[in-house]
Parts: C-alpha cells; structure tokens; sequence
C-alpha cells in the first residue's frame, strides 16, 4: 500500500519578512493625533489597541484552525482507510470483478473530508465521482481564496489494491478534501468575528458616553477660562468626583475668587483716584472762581475807571491812554473767557446744584445751536436729580466727549442720546440694584474696525470702569456708532 503526498501550491515556502519604513503615514499619523480632543485620543488609543488584539486573536484562531484541520484530514484518512478495508472483506464473493467494484464505490461514496475513487485492474476509474450538492459549492466559493491556503494542509493520497481470491482486482485511491473543513472554519471564524465586531462597536459607544461624562468638567473648565478671560470673575465651576479634575476645578475657583477680589480692589482704588481727581478739580475750579475771576472783574473795572479819567485830560494824552485802555480790556475779556473755559473742563459749575437731566439737556441743545446741520435728540426721563459728583461728571463727561467726536468725524445726520435708569438682575456684581445706562446713536459712517481708540474713547472707558460700569462700542464702517455705557448706583442723592 502506497502513500503519496503531494505539497499545495499554497504551502510554498513564506518569504523573509523585513521591517517595512512607513515615511508617509507620519503625517498621517500627526493628523489622526494632534488636534483632537482627550475622549477622541482615548477612543483612538483603544480602537489601534483593539486592532491589534483582533489581528493576534485572529492570527491565533488561523493558527489553531490550521491544526485542527490537519487533525481532522488525517483522521478522516484514516477512517477512509480503514472503511476501504472492512469494505472489501465483507464483499468476498463469487462475484464478478466489474460488480464487486461497482458495489463497493456505492459503499465508499459518501465519506467525508475524502474523495475516494475505485479504479479497475488497468487503473480506469470505474465511475465519475459523484455529483457535490449546490449548498456545498456555494460554501465552498464563499471561502476566500487567502483563508483557503492559510488554513489548507497538504494534500495527501492514498492508493490501495483490492485483491478478490487472491488475485488484484482494482485499487481505490483515497484523495483528501478539506474544502468543507475549511468552509467550516471560515464560517465559525466569520460568525465570531461578527460577535466580537459587534461587542467591540458596543464597547465603543459605551466608553463614547463614559469618556463624555468624565471629561466633561474639562469643558466646563475651557469655557470658565473664557469666562476669565472676558473679566467674567464671578464664575464657579462644580466639583467633579475625580480626584485629578477635582483639584484643577479647586484651583480654577480659587484662581477666580483671587481675581474677583483683585477686581474688587482695583475697583476701589480707582474709584478712589477718580474721587480725589474730582476733588482736586473741584477745588481747582473754587479758586479760579472765587479767586481769578473776582480779580479779573477789578482789573476791567479799574481799568474802566481809567478810561472814564482819561477823558478830563489833553486830546493828545487822552487818545493814547483810551487806546491802552481798550487794549487792557481786551486782554482782561481774553482772560476772563480763557478763565471760564478752564471752570467749564475742570467740572462744570451747575453741576451738582441744577438736575443732571436739565445740564444734559443744556449741553445737547448747545450743541444744536453751534451745528444746525445735525439733528440732536435726547431722552432722559424719570432720573434722580443728583446720583453724586464721580457719577454726574461721569455721564457729563462721556456725553460731551460722544457728541464731540460724532461731530468731528462721524459725518452724522441725526443724533440720539438715551439716559435711563434701571434695574439689573443679569449683572451680580450690582446685586440686582439699580444701574444708569447713557446710549449715543448716530447714522455716520461708522468707525474703522482697525483703528486703534482715541485717547478720548480711551479716557472713557477708563473712567467707567473705575466706577465698575462697562463702556461697549458697536461700530461698523458705513454703519453708524453705537456707545453703550452702563454704571452700577452703589449710592444714590437726591
């Protein structure tokens, strides 16, 4: 009894494997990395972990498969074999050869795993094999032809001589077949790697949603940041239950508090410096009042006076000394009006004795009169007559710099000046107290988005703030310009 063994084409010698260097997958790599977010890098370091855990299971699973189906060819040989045996000892008989044969590939034909073929005594197969049911064939042409010669043993052959009454009648060979094994295989191997796909796509939404729940006081952290960073200070952000984010959140509150109290702070010196500034002003312009005007008026009176005497005199002395004297007095008005233009930009004296509406009103109507070509509104009703000097001088003030600058450079046609008081529950720092709103329209052309303030914008705003209110421009060139100043009242005075 002959053994032959015949190599698969599939079972040629592997070529050496060398390290392959992979230049292009750098950017590649940098791409799918940086720029992401943490549950996005944590999602990627677990899907390339399950990758590679799927490529070892799955090299481990063609590994035993092929095995198994090695040991499952050569027991199926072996059975072949033996049944080939036990066939052609129970069928000595007197029976013709060509019947005997016939007989015992009937008896052979549906071993599995094998494909036997009985041949006569000059080595013709007795019958055609017999005809493979479509279900077979389709399995077996759904096997892809890698998986086949991954998991393809060699194919063996086995011929054995059938001797009747001493004499050699025919042979059958025996022929292995592992393409049903090897359709097996694949349709367990495809039927766990759907399970595991499955469970691995579930792993994955699920980590989604616990990534998303654990990392998300890290968001809460980005947008407090933005918060700080629009001098938001009153900002608090919950604590987390993990021990790590909870003590960047402790150190977020604690860098928010400290910059709360620093604003605080800083409020109240420049509230201070904006009083003492006021103060000085305020004493400054006391004593050219009382002071420089009174002896301005003596000089033009004195002055007056000379001139009244200067008439008794000569035609000759007289004319000489009426001309010093109109000059004297031309140079006491000059003074006296540079004086009360100093008094006007030092503090306006109405102010604090007239209603801060009625000295409002009679800046814009002042205005009107000087540019006729421009329409000026104003609104401000149901206002205090007094909310203190750092404030009155405050909205004086800004108004006054508004309309100078809309006639300046806005090139406007109406003018709308809005004061107002109200109460405000959004802003906590006031404590829903009341605050005072000054607005300035204009229909101009608007302010250039990449100029830089002017001093006189600049000087504004810092004057707002040092009283913790907010000074916000909107502009927009061939728009018009907006100015918004709102000021919290700590203290009101009738």
């Amino acid at each position: 009894m002959g053994r032959t063994f015949i190599r698969a084409p599939s079972e040629s010698p592997m070529p050496s494997l060398r390290p392959l260097a992979w230049p292009s997958m750098r950017p590649l790599s940098h791409a799918l990395w940086h720029g992401r977010s943490v549950r996005a890098q944590l999602l990627i370091v677990f899907v390339v972990i399950d990758v590679i855990a799927g490529v070892l299971a799955g090299a481990v699973t063609i590994l035993q498969a092929r095995a198994s189906t090695r040991v499952e060819i050569a027991a199926s040989m072996e059975l072949a074999e033996l049944l080939v045996t036990e066939a052609v000892a129970l069928m000595q008989q007197e029976v013709p050869a060509e019947k005997f044969l016939t007989d015992l590939s009937s008896q052979l034909r549906l071993v599995r795993h094998v494909r036997i073929v009985v041949k006569n005594a000059a080595g013709s197969p007795l019958a055609p094999r017999g005809p493979v049911s479509a279900s077979d064939t389709t399995r077996n042409d759904r096997v892809p032809a890698w998986f086949a010669a991954l998991i393809a043993p060699p194919i063996a052959s086995r011929d054995m001589p059938v001797i009747v009454n001493a004499a050699r009648v025919g042979s059958v060979e025996i022929v292995a077949e592992p393409r049903d094994e090897i359709a097996e295989v694949w349709g367990n191997t495809v039927a766990l790697g759907a399970v595991a796909l499955s469970v691995n796509i579930a792993v994955i939404g699920i980590l989604y949603i616990l990534f998303g729940r654990v990392l998300d006081p890290l968001s809460g952290i980005v947008r407090g940041l933005a918060d700080l960073e629009q001098r938001n200070y009153l900002v608090r952000l919950p604590r987390p239950r993990a021990k790590e984010l909870a003590a960047i959140t402790d150190r977020f509150n604690a860098l928010a508090l400290a910059l709360d109290a620093v604003r605080a702070e800083n409020e109240k010196l420049n509230h201070r410096l904006i009083t003492a500034q006021d103060d000085e002003r305020r004493r400054t312009a006391l004593e050219l009042h009382d002071e420089v005007g009174p002896n301005l008026f003596g000089l033009k009176a004195n002055a007056a006076s000379i001139a009244t005497a200067a008439a008794a005199l000569e035609d000759q002395v007289a004319h000489k000394m009426t001309e010093r004297v109109h000059d004297m007095l031309a140079i006491i008005e000059r003074l006296q009006s540079i004086n009360r233009s100093m008094l006007n930009r030092l503090r306006p004296m109405a102010l604090g004795h007239v209603p801060l509406r009625d000295i409002l009103c009679e800046l814009v109507h002042d205005r009107a009169r000087q540019h006729p070509q421009i329409d000026f509104s104003i609104s401000a009703d149901n206002l205090m007559r007094s909310y203190g000097d750092s404030v009155d001088l405050t909205i004086y003030r800004c108004t006054q710099e508004s309309l100078t600058n809309v006639i300046r450079h806005a090139q406007a046609k109406h003018v709308a000046i809005e004061l107002a008081e109200a109460k405000s529950e959004a802003n906590a720092r006031t404590n829903g107290a009341s605050q005072l709103a000054l607005t300035v329209r204009d229909d101009g052309r608007g302010i250039d988005p990449s100029m830089p303030p002017g001093f006189g914008l600049r000087g504004m705003q810092e004057r707002v703030q040092a009283l913790g209110g907010s000074c916000k421009v909107d502009s927009a060139s061939g728009c018009g310009t907006s100015i918004r100043i709102v000021i919290p009242l700590r203290e009101k005075r009738s």
